[in-house]
């Protein structure tokens, strides 16, 4: 594995950013890095088929996360700023871009970049 190739340090960021995000939130156990793991191996194999798309890779990794976790454990992570109300996610925008970050689509509101939930 060539760590200086633009799609390794493209993945292992995304890896890393999710991670902090899983951690500031309590929630990177042993089973959740394993779905870590598994969204990166996805997205490795995607981008190898559209290399163009090696910009998007951390939003898409925090999206697979996020939809394996909804699946096995329930909403993550949830959002900080609305305080009444039901609990819910908040969402990677935009959905395939630049720069991802967590928002609250209810309230409008950026609450982070991925890689900087607190």
């Amino acid at each position: 594995m060539d760590e200086t190739n633009p799609l390794e340090q493209a993945l292992h960021a995304a890896r890393a950013m999710v991670l902090a995000d899983l951690a500031a939130r309590d929630v990177a156990d042993a089973d959740v890095v394993s779905l870590v793991e598994d969204a990166v191996t996805h997205r490795r194999w995607w981008v190898e088929q559209w290399p163009d798309g090696v910009a998007y890779v951390t939003g898409l990794v925090a999206q697979d996360v996020q939809d394996a976790l909804l699946e096995r454990y329930g909403r993550w992570p949830l959002c900080p700023v609305c305080d009444a109300g039901d609990p819910h996610a908040l969402e990677v925008e935009p959905e395939l871009g630049t720069d991802p970050r967590w928002v609250c689509t209810k309230a409008g509101a950026v609450v982070a970049p991925v890689g900087g939930l607190r």
